[in-house]
């Protein structure tokens, strides 16, 4: 385990999260500071509280660990000042204040604020918050911009019985944001599930990497208020979801929705295994309540399972005579049958979750029996509907206090199920394993920068219709050919040539051409052609003023037939660039049928970025619509997203109409704008860096191929583990592995490059070797590890794939690097001696050596 620390003058994120010491610099004038000192005295804080002249609190004395400041703002600088000379370096700030970044920043200060809910811990006592509750400890944890909605889920965790790791109050995001308390939690073990309330994300690469390291290992649900009264155009709101689909956070249609997810996925998990998690069984006292907790499941999306024959032999003796089936009504006084039912469906392998609806009986059953019946044993989870009121509201009470996930309709008890189908889809999803086919992007650079450098040189950001399909061209995408005419003549001869039907547009930037009479369809002569381009060079400047008519494209009229899509383009203000693909066509804004993504792209993602779209149902063929190639499609996808990665100049790009049948794609419309000279996006993912790869020759002549790993070498480096001897594997994992599990393998090759480096060592597609860095979100220290193929060894292939390595953590800002190696491991305690590092025996296993390794930009690896 890694103690992490924050670049900065001093601060620690232990001190913020696990702090010794707090003290409160409080003004009585403002109404905070009563409500902060009555929760913090009431808290009973492990450590020391410390104020001046407040009962209960000790005189401040020493360096706190945290500090919460509740001034008013006119008094924060200096406030500020002080706190820092006391050798705090970690704030709370609940109250307004306008310039905290820079008056934080100043005092070498990283706060929380401004309008900070504040921060509660009730594992050691801390309630340092502006709740109105006493916030008792659990596994929930809060992450709040808005202290009205951290309070509503106090509230409602008070009424439901559960309680809290840490809440976490962002506030306005102005210095520390989510990524620091994402990355706490994401190594905090008494934390089963984090809520996060998103309004303003300011540093995105650290955001979606911090989310990705937590959600891999609980859920993480989130809310965005103001979303959609905000954008109404609704693409920021799908770029959201973008990117908290490729964080793996499950995001909550409302309150209510996220509020539902937390009841069920606090209480319990998923099943374990593969498919899409969403097979229910269904059982109620109950034929009415059965059939509405059916159709409440079809509505959610859900399957009903198939039961199988031994299911079947299972249920009899409960049935009393009734056929078994799925809905299972078991009639008016099922009594403890029900829960006795539940627990046969929840060992049924073909049951993915189980709902277990209750109406009242005539002789009312003891809600609590159903406690103690052992409903949360192995198999599928188990949902309560304890549907009524008078009688059933206590009875949910003692049920929910006893920790089951209980529901007072059956719709929602269905709604909770699509929750644990929607969990179980982000941990398959994050354990899915791509195929090694990798798409090999080839493009012209040196021709699309020209293009970008001419049109710069013109005074130009926004390229040209033919440009625009040139650059396209250039990356390997088909793209009808386009013939430039100067006059309607030429157009008319370039027509015969090209052979007709034809298109032909005017040449000239025009956001929509055919809304100004710039695009002529279906001219099947050159008459016709000369005709039209003549009216077009009247009707064009008479309807767009100002817009220079440079002449006009003819181009070849696409194929009958062909589907009409669009692949766009764009920057959002908080996640940067975006990937948009759907339906084409003038009316293609009016069709609402377009999912997003970020770059960068692979097969992978551009095939499920295809099926998030309504038109992906049509793409295998549909009645009298022929099948399209939706492998070219998501090559194409791919190919712009590389365009984006190579030049992040482009600010915004619309490919429309993209055609498409069975033979491939055929772009005939593209319209691309650079950004200013100067700007430079940020990119939400980090990209594949392959600036990193290159060749390493062995002193025997064998060249290895060194690179970043990457998704697609999960099968290679399954075979690289198979290819380990046992004892090698012993020492780098410290078990007896025999194969590496899916997730496993998902997580060591689908890694974040911001965070964590891998380089492998590749001969004939086979992996011979690995060097890991791994660092816990921004700390500055890090864990290393190395593995070589038998076949490998004695190559120096170890040394340079490590010396790779810690260039690398070096480049990064890394400043120690550590690993734990088993004490008989005598080649590797060797191996790392000649590379500079230090060793320890380990404090907590006198079989396992501490390796410690110090870098600096001066410092270079021994050997």
């Amino acid at each position: 385990m890694i103690l992490t620390g924050r670049p900065g003058a001093g601060f620690r994120d232990t001190a913020l999260f696990r702090p010794r010491s707090v003290l409160l610099h409080a003004d009585p004038a403002l109404p905070e500071s009563s409500i902060l000192t009555r929760n913090l005295r009431e808290g009973r804080f492990q450590g020391r509280l410390m104020a001046e002249g407040l009962e209960g609190f000790e005189p401040p004395e020493g360096a706190p660990d945290l500090a919460i400041l509740c001034v008013a703002p006119d008094a924060q600088a200096q406030a500020m000042q002080e706190i820092a000379a006391m050798g705090c370096h970690a704030v709370v700030v609940p109250t307004a204040a306008p310039d905290l970044a820079e008056i934080a920043g100043s005092a070498g200060i990283r706060a929380l604020g401004e309008r900070s809910f504040g921060l509660a811990l009730p594992g050691i006592g801390l309630n340092a918050t502006l709740s109105h509750l006493h916030v008792p400890k659990g596994r929930l944890a809060l992450m709040a911009q808005s202290s009205a909605i951290a309070r509503a889920v106090i509230d409602w965790a008070a009424a439901e019985g559960l309680g809290f790791s840490h809440i976490i109050g962002i506030g306005s995001n102005e210095d520390l944001g989510f990524a620091l308390g994402l990355d706490w939690l994401a190594r905090d073990s008494g934390t089963a599930c984090v809520l996060l309330d998103l309004r303003r994300i300011k540093q995105r690469r650290l955001f979606v990497s911090a989310a990705r390291a937590t959600a891999r290992t609980r859920p993480v649900l989130a809310l965005r208020p103001g979303g959609r009264s905000d954008d109404p155009s609704g693409v920021g709101e799908a770029v959201m979801d973008a990117v908290l689909r490729r964080a793996g956070i499950l995001r909550a249609a409302g309150f209510e929705d996220w509020l539902a997810a937390a009841e069920t996925l606090a209480r319990t998990r998923p099943r374990a295994g593969t498919g899409a998690g969403d097979r229910v069984a269904i059982v109620a006292n109950g034929l009415g309540m059965a059939r509405l907790a059916a159709d409440a499941a079809v509505a959610q999306g859900l399957q009903l399972a198939e039961l199988t024959e031994a299911t079947k032999a299972g249920l009899g003796a409960l049935l009393d005579g009734r056929a078994a089936r799925n809905p299972l009504a078991l009639g008016a006084s099922a009594g403890g049958r029900l829960a006795e039912a539940a627990k046969v469906l929840a060992a049924a392998r073909e049951v993915d979750v189980v709902m277990a609806v209750h109406a009242p009986e005539p002789e009312r059953t003891p809600a609590a029996s159903f406690a103690t019946t052992g409903m949360r044993g192995r198999g599928a989870p188990i949902l309560l509907g304890w549907i009524g009121e008078a009688s059933a509201h206590d009875e949910r009470a003692a049920l929910s206090e006893a920790g089951l996930p209980v529901f007072d309709t059956p719709e929602a008890v269905a709604r909770g199920a699509a929750h644990l189908a929607a969990e179980r889809r982000n941990r398959a999803t994050a354990a899915e394993l791509p195929d090694s086919d990798v798409l090999k992007v080839e493009p012209d650079r040196a021709a699309v920068r020209a293009l970008f450098a001419a049109a710069r040189a013109e005074g130009r950001l926004s390229l040209l219709e033919d440009e625009a399909l040139a650059v396209l061209g250039a990356y390997g995408i088909a793209t009808l050919p386009v013939w430039r005419a100067a006059t309607p003549a030429r157009a008319a001869g370039a027509a015969v040539a090209v052979g007709f039907p034809v298109a032909l547009k005017a040449h000239a930037l025009l956001r929509h051409k055919s809304e100004v009479g710039g695009v002529l369809l279906n001219l099947r002569d050159g008459a016709s052609v000369a005709a039209a381009a003549a009216a077009m060079a009247e009707e064009v400047p008479r309807r767009a003023p100002g817009v220079a008519l440079q002449g006009f494209l003819v181009q070849r009229q696409a194929p009958r037939g062909m589907m009409e899509l669009r692949l766009r383009v764009g920057d959002d203000a908080m996640f940067g660039p975006w990937i948009g693909f759907g339906q084409g066509g003038t009316a293609a804004d009016f069709a609402q049928d377009e999912a997003f993504d970020l770059p960068p792209l692979n097969l992978p993602l551009a095939h499920g970025l295809i099926a998030r779209t309504r038109l992906s149902r049509l793409l295998p063929g549909f009645r009298d619509r022929a099948p399209v190639n939706e492998p070219a499609i998501a090559d194409a996808l791919v190919r712009v997203s590389q365009l984006l990665i190579d030049f992040p100049e482009v600010a915004s790009l619309s490919v429309n109409p993209l055609f498409a049948d069975a033979r491939g794609v055929l772009a005939a419309d593209a319209a691309l704008t650079l950004r200013p000279e100067g700007e430079t996006p940020v990119f939400a993912i980090l990209p594949y860096p392959a600036h990193l790869s290159a060749e390493f020759t062995a002193p025997d002549g064998r060249v290895f191929e060194i690179r970043p790993i990457r998704p697609e070498d999960a099968a290679a480096h399954g075979e690289h583990f198979r290819s380990l001897p046992p004892e090698d594997v012993r020492f780098r994992f410290f078990s007896a592995l025999r194969e590496l599990p899916p997730a496993m393998l998902a997580r060591l090759t689908q890694i974040d490059y911001g965070r964590e480096m891998a380089f492998v060592a590749l001969q004939g597609g086979k992996i011979l070797g690995t060097a890991r860095v791994i660092r816990e979100g921004g700390g500055t220290a890090a864990e290393f590890a190395v593995a070589l193929s038998p076949t490998a060894k004695g190559t120096g292939l170890g040394q340079h794939l490590m010396t790779r390595a810690i260039a690398w953590a070096r480049g990064e800002g890394i400043r120690e690097l550590i690993g734990q190696i088993l004490a008989d491991n005598q080649p590797m305690l060797a191996f790392v001696r000649r590379l500079g590092f230090t060793l320890s025996r380990s404090d907590e296993d006198a079989d396992v050596m501490i390796a410690k390794l110090p870098l600096s930009p001066e410092r270079e690896p021994s050997g």
